[in-house]
């Protein structure tokens, strides 16, 4: 078995490996963990993607697809609350699927994770980089056009000339000050987290109490727009390609579960605050989905602002202007959850041996994985000023429905080979809830083209070149360490 690319790691051995001098802080308790996962999911999915998935394909019914995706998610929420609970260590779906399909595809599934938090941060910090400077120019500045969009971007320069872009400084500032932020220590990210989750709750109520006031019902009507003639494209199945659209407003969650090894009591905390950030979250995008397509036409809604587009209906100077830092803090949060969620993985993987030691170091006074933090940030910072992210959106979402089957998968396989560990959270109903899971998520990659699917295999080829170059034969499992 130490010699099979599927040998696993069991159970009772990573659990057993929690502790000593290693071990990060437990600092984290239920509001925590629940403001981590807010953090996290509400952020691009409010302030950008409803706007298109209305406008492009759902018209008024947007609030159907986001319960369609929010119970795909549900469904894998559950079983990310079972195993966060059976396994409290760090390493999310990377840690379930080495006590489940084994070494290999553990490695393949950490290293889609890492594709998945950091194309996902780069992401979020050039729509940072934008909101940034629409805040600036509130006040008269703004960010010159050849340092705030992707290297070799056209441009318009300021005199009105034609120009490329040369870096977006804003996007890379803005990971490296997130990244050294997590180096000082969870605690103190956990507290400016919540709050910064506060405040951009606050924005999004405002916006919801306030635009409710406003709606013109006859912008619902019809609700559910006829369809085209081309699948995904108004009509049931423009729903459906919503759905897809919208899910990964929600991806944010599986970070949630990085937090396992910093609970105070995670076999309490962790549910809560996975199902809990969950549930809260969903209500919100209804809302806002519901307020936005009553204040404006849905096909006027495909701008990179829609929220604000939402406020400039009402008329109301100040709210766009709450609206606008309300996203900039917003968008902060989901980079710093997903950063804190990948240098997690990275340095769990370092521990087993798939990566080189020094990764997984902790250090000793902040109690924190500083080697792997500063690496992924200091990559993730070069991606974000350089690389135009749109082509990218897709292959994050391929990533998470990737990994979220394989956390399904994972509780059917434990509650069979391991029946008698304890579960303190139990997914109801198995194997019949994880394989509806499996199935809500095997539907939503249908919406997402064949060319996601290259890229995504061009990334996991390269990974599987470094698990054997280095990989397997510096495995601990393998050499009986």
């Amino acid at each position: 078995m130490g010699h099979s690319l599927f040998a696993r790691k069991p159970v009772a051995d990573i659990v057993a490996a929690e502790g000593g001098p290693r071990e990060p802080a437990k600092c984290l308790g239920p509001f925590s963990i629940t403001a981590m996962g807010i953090g996290a999911i509400i952020g691009a999915g409010i302030f950008v993607l409803t706007g298109t998935a209305a406008a492009l394909y759902t018209g008024p019914a947007l609030t159907l697809s986001f319960v369609l995706a929010a119970i795909a998610c549900a469904l894998v929420g559950l079983c990310y609350a079972e195993l966060s609970t059976l396994l409290p260590v760090q390493g999310s779906t990377y840690t379930y699927t080495y006590a489940t399909l084994g070494e290999l595809v553990a490695w393949i599934i950490g290293w889609d994770l890492i594709l998945e938090y950091g194309v996902g941060v780069a992401a979020v910090a050039s729509g940072w980089s934008a909101y940034l400077d629409s805040v600036l120019h509130l006040v008269g500045l703004g960010v010159p056009p050849q340092f705030g969009a992707p290297t070799g971007q056209a441009i318009m320069r300021a005199d009105g000339s034609a120009g490329v872009a040369i870096a977006n400084l804003p996007a890379a500032a803005i990971v490296i000050v997130i990244t050294a932020l997590l180096v000082l220590g969870t605690r103190e990210s956990a507290r400016l987290n919540n709050v910064m989750v506060a405040v951009k709750l606050t924005v999004v109520l405002a916006f919801v109490v306030v635009g409710a006031a406003y709606i013109n019902p006859a912008n619902w009507h019809p609700y559910i727009p006829p369809n085209t003639g081309h699948f995904g494209h108004f009509g049931w199945s423009g729903i459906l390609r919503g759905a897809s659209v919208v899910f990964f407003a929600y991806i944010g969650f599986d970070a949630v579960s990085n937090c396992a090894q910093e609970a105070r009591r995670p076999q309490r905390d962790m549910p809560i605050g996975i199902l809990g950030s969950l549930s809260l979250s969903t209500l919100l995008y209804i809302a806002v989905a519901a307020v936005l397509t009553g204040l404006v036409p849905y096909p006027k809604l495909n701008v990179a602002d829609p929220v604000v587009e939402g406020v400039r209906a009402i008329g109301w100077g100040w709210l766009s202007a709450l609206v606008e830092i309300g996203a900039l803090v917003g968008l902060t949060t989901v980079i710093l959850v997903l950063l804190y969620g990948q240098s997690r993985i990275f340095a769990t993987m370092a521990g087993d041996g798939l990566l080189p030691r020094m990764f997984s170091a902790v250090h000793p006074r902040l109690g924190t994985p500083w080697i792997s933090q500063i690496v992924i940030g200091a990559g993730v910072a070069v991606v974000a000023a350089t690389m135009p992210i749109d082509a990218l959106g897709r292959l994050v979402g391929a990533g998470t429905l990737f990994a979220f089957i394989l956390v399904c998968i994972a509780v059917i396989y434990l509650r069979r080979t391991e029946p008698d560990t304890p579960r303190p959270f139990q997914v109801p109903h198995v194997p019949l809830l994880p394989l509806l899971g499996i199935l809500a998520c095997l539907g939503l990659l249908l919406g997402l083209g064949v060319y996601t699917w290259v890229r995504l295999v061009a990334w996991l080829m390269v990974g599987l070149v470094i698990y054997f170059a280095y990989g397997r034969s510096h495995s601990r499992l393998r050499r009986g360490k």
